[in-house]
């Protein structure tokens, strides 16, 4: 395997983590091994190679993340938008581990947000959403 292949693999790995921790830190890092991939590709030796992963590292954070958090955020808003405040039916019941609500033929996490049970077929307010979990409470 060469170099420039190594860095690709590395850059898929971190593209992988990323997916499982959405923080927006190891996608930058991941784009950064495909610089230095593509670089070593084109012929540059390994110390130039591990001084532009660290230079596209750094760019891409100080200037790549934040625009990525700025999105990340705004379909945030928009999952605010569509589900918080609505009405929604307990198609699990929702203990302390949580349950299932349905709304918009679609199925979500929930839990309660005072930690009450909630039977099924009850119809609840979601009242806030983290990532893929809504919390919600008795109507």
């Amino acid at each position: 395997m060469e170099l420039w292949q190594l860095w690709c693999l590395i850059g898929v790995v971190f593209c992988i983590i990323e997916i499982f921790t959405p923080v927006m830190f190891f996608l930058n890092m991941g784009l950064a091994c495909f610089v230095s991939g593509l670089a070593g590709y084109l012929g540059a030796n390994f110390t130039a190679q591990v001084a532009i992963f660290a230079v596209f590292a750094a760019l891409f954070l100080v200037f790549l993340r934040p625009v990525l958090l700025a999105k990340s955020k705004n379909a945030d808003s928009e999952y605010e938008d569509k589900y918080k405040d609505k009405t929604a039916v307990v198609v699990e019941k929702i203990g302390k581990d949580g349950g299932r609500i349905a709304i918009y033929g679609e199925t979500w996490l929930a839990k309660s947000l005072n930690g009450e049970e909630i039977e099924k077929d009850t119809q609840v307010k979601i009242v806030k959403l983290d990532s893929i979990t809504m919390f919600v409470e008795k109507i």
